[in-house]
């Protein structure tokens, strides 16, 4: 199959692919960490014109999700959540008969659709908690391959967030790009079940 990778610089699903055999290639506008002549560092706005078997997608969710949901009045009127959501809707609406969307609790649950399906790192083989939610078109949901006792979040929640408040930074190590990778198992059970 011939499959787009939306806003993948780290090409973990990408790769998954790739070793079942598809033409798969990722697109973002960082460059790719694994192999360039896979990768578009580029606006993947025009790319979604062509033809693709499938699209799997992980847009920024810096304006959509709920960690930022002390802020999302500021965002609407500034225009940034409307542009986030309009990007949402231009993978959904893309050439290609199946499609996911990839992002986190937020604002597309209760303002756009509710998720076909919402998965767990521990799911797949991982020890960490980090709701994922997953926008399906033409794709079954994925069935856990590994599940495994959760011990910690992967990130802090922020439902917690009082403004004034200093906030703990426990778990909160990791930087934005680490949060953001895709978790390898679940990144495997996409490849073997939707390849």
């Amino acid at each position: 199959m011939k499959i787009l990778i939306g806003c993948e610089f780290s090409q973990v699903v990408t790769q998954a692919f790739r070793l079942k055999g598809h033409d798969a290639f990722s697109c973002d506008i960082l460059p790719g960490e694994i192999n360039s002549k896979w990768h578009y560092q580029e606006d993947i706005i025009p790319l979604l014109a062509e033809k693709w078997d499938m699209i799997c997608a992980f847009p920024p969710c810096t304006h959509l999700s709920k960690a930022g949901a002390h802020l999302w009045k500021q965002k609407q009127a500034n225009g940034l959540q409307q542009d986030a959501f309009e990007f949402v809707k231009l993978i959904w609406n893309a050439n290609s008969p199946k499609i996911c969307i990839e992002n986190p609790i937020g604002w597309l649950n209760t303002n756009w659709m509710k998720p076909i399906q919402i998965v767990e790192p521990y799911w797949f083989g991982h020890i960490f908690k980090k709701a994922t939610c997953l926008w399906l078109k033409n794709l079954p949901k994925l069935i856990p391959t590994n599940l495994v006792t959760p011990t910690r979040s992967w990130v802090n929640s922020s439902s917690n967030y009082r403004p004034g408040c200093k906030m703990s930074n426990k778990g909160m190590h990791r930087n934005q790009k680490t949060r953001s990778k895709t978790f390898q198992g679940l990144a495997d059970a996409m490849a073997n079940q939707w390849g």
